[in-house]
Parts: structure tokens; sequence; C-alpha cells
């Protein structure tokens, strides 16, 4: 997708398809009366006749009339004009495009008369990620199937500055389509080494990179990790990135640890072949953390970050880790294992041990599509959020509203310890089938040392293979990335 601005003129609406907003029940917007008056008064006469109201999603095409030259018209729904902010304006732009990608139209115009360049921008972005398609692996699809929207032209007042503050954006849009490129490869192209050296790419964006092996984690004594992916003949890898942005290099971290089982079959406790495919995508939380730290390098962000992906697959074999096996985790700490399909608490336990012992952070968030239980508690379009702190808990949520990255606070009931207690180790891995997301969030707390630490389990907002929201196409969402750089914007940077 090739994004332009340009100059409001009537040159610009030579572009096949042009949209113009219309806003919650007001006139048409001075850009969408100009072009009515233009067309003769089509527009007003079309919505007029229908239930085009303006709302934020409605949009209305229409073939253009003698005298206009664009191919065709959309009034796209905009909201309360005095609500209008960058989340409308990425949600609108993001309409106009999917209302008209499949159309033939080639280039889309969308003309913003009046608005800031920040706003401008923030409708870039939405066309962006509206635009996002991972196509790669498909060979025979017909012409007309593709999308036939290959420009974006915005028709804006200052060309100059909305195009500064669009740079920003277009790198934090890199860094999601990064993750969500990750999350959307088959498991037989991105398994953990193959994700480790797309990670140690990153160092050209200014990153510090380092990759432990089995070897080197079997030495910190990492029996847990190790132990989800002893099954598996690809090899579990431990990436460690780090930016160092802060006036002080050497001051403690933020850190961000993500979950990154590349594949999860759930291991001896098999799941049901029925959407099993979509375990491609439990290494969400690890993709998160990746674009994470990608996003925060291209912006230069000053503070510094450390992020850890524990990547492993779970596997069946002869080898494989049993029901009712013990492994003892880098903290000293024991764990039976009661179920080897609540492994992605164990890759968690070691890599969050390991990343407070070696680097000492301030707050420590992680990530993981942890639960099912997550997704009959929330349903698919929010994420839980815990935490044993109220500060951090609430600056994700103010970050959450800022980016539209929905997350719901979840309790941390100190009673319901007693179902993760073990007869023959310190703990168990999993508890009854009530609460599932909590005691697996409890389990997690035992690894962290009293650091101001949060839990976001994504496991409903990292995969939309149904998606309803136009800047998310079906599939993979990048979900934490502009959740996790705003964190740092607003609230720790220098």
């Amino acid at each position: 997708m090739k994004i332009e601005f340009v100059a409001n003129s009537e040159e610009a609406d030579k572009a096949s398809a042009l949209a113009v907003l219309a806003f919650e029940k007001s006139p048409l917007a001075d850009a969408a009366a100009a072009l009515d008056r233009t067309a003769g008064g089509a527009l007003s006469r079309a919505i007029a006749s229908g239930r085009f109201v303006g709302g934020l999603g409605q949009t209305l095409e229409l073939i253009a009339p003698f005298g206009v030259e664009a191919s065709r018209i959309l009034v796209t729904g905009a909201g309360k004009q005095e609500t209008f902010d960058g989340r409308a304006a990425e949600l609108a732009a993001a309409h106009a495009y999917q209302a008209v990608k499949s159309s033939g139209a080639e280039a889309l115009l969308i003309r913003l008369p009046g608005v800031s360049p920040e706003i401008v921008a923030r409708a870039a972005l939405g066309v962006r990620l509206a635009a996002y398609r991972f196509d790669r692996y498909r060979t025979t699809e017909k012409p007309e199937k593709k999308p036939s929207v290959k420009r974006l032209l915005l028709a804006v007042d200052d060309t100059k500055a909305a195009k500064k503050a669009y740079k920003t954006l277009d790198g934090l849009g890199d860094a999601i389509i990064f993750a969500r490129d990750l999350v959307s490869e088959p498991a037989n192209i991105l398994y953990p080494e193959e994700f480790a050296r797309r990670v140690k790419k990153l160092t050209s964006l200014g990153l510090e990179v380092e990759i432990l092996g089995e070897k080197e984690m079997k030495k910190l004594g990492m029996g847990a990790l190790l132990g989800v992916g002893q099954g598996s003949v690809r090899e579990s890898q431990l990436a460690v990135i780090q930016w160092k942005g802060a006036k002080d290099p050497d001051a403690p971290p933020l850190a961000f640890v993500g979950k990154g089982v590349c594949f999860d079959t759930g291991g001896i406790s098999l799941k049901p072949a029925d959407g099993m495919e979509e375990m491609i995508t439990d290494m969400g939380g690890a993709a998160a953390v990746a674009g994470a730290l990608y996003a925060l390098a291209v912006r230069k962000a000053k503070a510094n970050v450390v992020g850890i992906l524990g990547l492993v697959e779970n596997m069946p074999d002869a080898n494989a880790q049993r029901p009712g096996d013990v492994v003892k985790t880098m903290s000293g700490q024991t764990v039976e294992v009661i179920n080897t399909d609540a492994e992605g608490r164990l890759v968690l336990a070691d890599a969050i041990w390991y990343c407070q012992d070696r680097f000492k952070p301030r707050i420590i968030v992680d990530l993981a599509t942890l639960t099912g239980a997550i997704i009959v508690s929330l349903g698919k379009d929010l994420a839980g959020l815990f935490s044993n702190n109220d500060d951090l808990a609430d600056n994700l949520l103010k970050a959450s509203k800022s980016t539209d990255e929905p997350l719901w606070r979840m309790p941390l009931p100190e009673q319901y310890e007693k179902a993760i207690e073990s007869n023959v180790a310190d703990m168990k891995n999993i508890g009854s089938r009530w609460g599932g997301s909590i005691t697996a969030a409890l389990f997690i707390q035992r690894f962290v040392n009293k650091l101001p630490w949060a839990h976001l389990d994504i496991a409903p907002t990292a995969w939309k293979p149904a998606s309803t929201i136009p800047t998310i196409p079906n599939g993979a969402t990048g979900f934490g990335v502009r959740l996790l750089d705003r964190l740092v914007a607003d609230h720790y940077e220098d």
C-alpha cells in the first residue's frame, strides 16, 4: 500500500474512488458539501432516501455523476463531530478502505480538510492496518479475488505536517505488521530457531539481541521451559532483546516477557483435532513483545526496555513430558505437571525468573495466549489483566483505552492458591476447571518475587478468525504492540 499526502484540490479527485466524511446527524462536512454541489446534490439525495446518518462505520457508495472526476464516491460516517479524534479517524478511514478494496478501484482518495496533521496520520495508519494481508503462500488466487486498491491518497491542508506526523506512526505500523506476520506463519516455517533468527535481524534497528539455546538454559536450571519442549525435534530457544534509550543505559529496565509456543498440540494431554490448526498462534505473546521492542527502537524511545521470549514447541513424542512428571524450575521451586497442555505458564515461570535474576527490572509485564478460560470469562474482545500492583494496572488500563486494545482487570484471590497445591511438589501446573485463568495467573505470580508485575492473558484478542474491526483483517491482530509502546511513552520515558 503506497500512502501519499496531497493538497486539497480538484486535481486530487481524479483518484478512482473518492471518500468524504459525514458526521452523525449533522450536515455534510465541508468537503462532502462541496462535492455534493459539484454532483448536483446527488449525495444529499442519496442520504435523504436511505438510512445513512453518519454513524462511525457507516458507508454510502455512489457511482460518481457527471462532473466528478472519480469513478465512485464513498460517503463515510465519522461519528459525532464533537468527539472526532484519532481513533475515529482510524476507524472511519479503515471502513472506507474496506468498502472499496475489492471494487476494482486502484486508488482511494480521502478528503480531510480542516483536520489536524496528527489525526490525518491516524487515518493513514488505519488504512495501512486495514490493508494487511498475509498471502505469501497463495499461488493460484485469481486477480479478481485480490484487493484492487494499491494507493491511498489523503487530501489535507498541510502535506508537510501530515507527512511528519505519520513518520512515527509508519514505524508503529511496521512493528504491528512484523508481529502479525510472526503469528500468521505456519509452524513448519516458524519454529523456535526460525523465530529467533527473525528476532536477531532486529539488530539493524539498534536493538541488542541474544539467543540462548538448550545447552545454556540447562546450565541455568530452566527445567520447566525445557520440559515443555523436550518432545519436539525443534530446539527450544530463549531470545533476549534489549533497547537502551534512557539517559543512563545501565539503569534498571522495564521488562516484557512473552510466551512463544510456536505450536501447541497439548503434548501428551493432546488437544482435540478441531481447531488445532489455530495453535500456530500460541506464540502471540512473544510476537507482541518482539513487535513492541521494534516500535520502541524505531521511535528511539527514551527508556531502557528488555524483552524476553520463551520459544518452544509442545509436541507428543516418546521423549515428551508426561502428566505426573515433576520438573525443577530455575527458581528452585518444583512443579508437578498434571496436564501437559498447561504449558505456557511453565515457559513463563523460567523466563520471568531469568529476567528478574539477570536484569533486576523496574516492572514486569508478561503477555500470553494462556487460557481458554479467559475467553469464557471475557468473550473475544477483551484481554485479561492480572496484577499485584495497582499503579502498574492503572497505567496499563489507561494505555488500553488510548490504543483501543481493551483490557479488563481480573482478581488474584489468595484462597484460590489452594487449587494449585500439590502432594508431591511445591505446586502443580493446573487447578480445577473453575477460575482457570485466575489459577494460571496465581501460578505465574509465584515466580515474580514481589516486583510490580502484570500478566496479560491475550488468548481472546491475539487472533480474530472472523474480525468485525475494520483495522484488523481476519487472522493475526498484533494485539499488545501498541499497548506496550503507549505504556512506555506515557509513563516510563525520561
